[in-house]
């Protein structure tokens, strides 16, 4: 039973600091948010459309080494 109460009682510590610690942070303003998250998804877009056209470059180039290594 003293075990338990230790463990009730760090995890309740634990919570404490976390409050504290939130409390400190800076948190941003909505157009702030909002303009980053834009940031974010619009790189993402970028991103995701460089790995796809990569993509189909190199199975296409890997495909044409595999026929021209078969025909040889």
């Amino acid at each position: 039973m003293e075990r338990l109460k230790k463990i009730v009682e760090a995890v309740k510590l634990f919570f404490d600091e976390v409050i504290g610690e939130m409390k400190k942070s800076s948190w941003p303003e909505k157009q702030e948010l909002v303009e980053s998250t834009a940031v974010v998804i619009f790189s993402l877009f970028l991103l995701s459309t460089f790995v796809g056209i990569s993509d189909k470059i190199l199975v296409t180039l890997f495909r044409w080494l595999l026929t021209m290594a078969s025909n040889g």
